[in-house]
């Protein structure tokens, strides 16, 4: 996996993520905009799940061109990321098994979502993590199932409310997955310098 980390580092590379992640963040909020309008001020920070996380990513890429580690928001990005990237992964494909397909947003979501994942786990070797970030990050997700799922603040798809029992254990056992993962980083012994060129 060396051989990508020159890749990574290219300061074109990191810019044009930079504004690929700050575009897909206002497209996001955008995307959450009437259901913001209905919920309760005090849910607001934990409804927009996908366009808060790459924020945070956003955040980590400034500071990678900044040659600086911002680690608790390495942290929240990197746990994050992989959760609401592979949750809505798995929401859009289960929308096509109960709808017989999808729309074009679907599909962009889908591939979106997907590569939220993928970018969070591609720069991990270059964070610098340490115990009290991953709790912070841990609280975040773990706080966002409840209210996710004990009031009813889970990003809307009205054709699976049938299934929202399942998902919400699903999303509970994902997030214990992406704590995991944020864990492995966080404790990681071979960490390496980002090279920015």
């Amino acid at each position: 996996m060396h051989w990508i980390y020159p890749i990574l580092g290219n300061r074109s590379i990191l810019k044009l993520l930079l504004l690929v992640n700050i575009a897909g963040t206002i497209y996001g909020f955008y995307w959450y905009g009437w259901q913001l309008h209905e919920t309760p001020a005090i849910f607001i920070p934990f409804v927009p799940d996908s366009p808060t996380a790459s924020m945070f990513f956003v955040f980590v890429l400034i500071a990678f061109l900044l040659k600086k580690n911002w680690p608790l928001l390495e942290a929240m990005a990197v746990v994050t990321l992989f959760k609401y990237g592979v949750w809505a992964v798995v929401m859009n494909i289960l929308v096509y098994f109960v709808q017989r397909g999808l729309d074009w947003q679907g599909y962009m979501l889908i591939f979106s979502h997907f590569a939220m994942a993928v970018e969070g786990l591609l720069y991990a070797p270059f964070y610098r993590i340490k115990w009290r970030h991953l709790v912070v990050a841990a609280i975040w997700v773990l706080h966002d199932v409840v209210i996710d799922y004990v009031f009813n603040m889970m990003p809307r798809y009205e054709m699976l409310d049938h299934y929202m029992k399942q998902i919400g254990y699903f999303t509970f056992w994902l997030s214990i997955l992406s704590i995991g993962i944020g864990y492995y980083f966080c404790v990681r012994q071979n960490r390496f310098k980002l090279e920015i060129k």
